[in-house]
């Protein structure tokens, strides 16, 4: 069974969000809160909580200052964003501080629900089209990575991982990487793991915010969600 709290303060949408849990995870018992205090207030006094659902339109959040006083004040709680903004940098920036997901509101029921399974279950979520917007716009249709790489942390890379990383921000599967790099699936499943281990992040998603972070300029083409 699982605890989780919904920080928002529309009452229809926490009625919504009740129902649909109560729905998809039998079992399951959802707190309510209307404020980020409340919110923090009912996160100190339940001990098994496994998720917060934050709205960044809460009152007295001021937005991703918000989740930064959540982090600060429940470093071991999981807190995850659920709001009617869906700027790509807003997303980025809130899984650079901590976020271990981000749901827009407009998110159809049944990808809400897979969405908050894949986050209980210890996962990233982002919402399906944030990793195809480039940050700016460019004129190449391909993925070319940036010459340049003796200052970043991506250096320690070998040659044929840098191609598969520049696959994967292009948001391909190991399928899709096997097919393009001539490879076998299982060979990219084995650098896809080394890639992860050496930039020392846990899912494919921060791969590839580790690789933009570290200025890896890939210059994307309209890109799939990982998977």
């Amino acid at each position: 069974m699982h605890t989780l709290l919904v920080a928002d303060d529309h009452p229809m949408f926490r009625d919504a969000m009740v129902g649909a849990i109560a729905a998809a995870l039998p079992g399951s018992r959802v707190l309510e809160a209307d404020s980020l205090a409340a919110a923090v207030r009912q996160a100190e006094s339940h001990d098994e909580l496994d998720l917060l659902l934050l709205d960044l339109g809460l009152p007295d959040a001021q937005e991703l200052a918000g989740l930064q006083q959540l982090r600060e004040a429940l470093p071991g709680l999981p807190v995850a964003i659920i709001s009617a903004e869906q700027g790509r940098e807003t997303v980025l920036e809130a899984i650079r501080l901590g976020a271990v997901g981000y749901i827009p509101k407009s998110t159809p029921r049944d990808d809400l629900i897979a969405a908050l399974q894949q986050v209980l279950e210890g996962q990233m979520y982002l919402p399906a089209d944030i990793l195809r917007r480039p940050p700016t716009p460019v004129a190449s249709s391909r993925c070319e990575p940036a010459a340049d790489l003796e200052s970043s942390a991506l250096a320690q890379l070998t040659a044929k991982q840098l191609q598969v990383l520049e696959r994967m921000t292009c948001g391909d599967s190991n399928k899709q990487i096997a097919r393009e790099l001539n490879i076998a699936e299982t060979t990219v499943k084995t650098h896809v793991s080394a890639i992860l281990n050496k930039l020392g992040v846990n899912s494919r998603i921060q791969a590839i915010l580790a690789a933009r972070e570290h200025d890896l300029a890939f210059h994307s083409q309209p890109m799939r969600q990982p998977r």
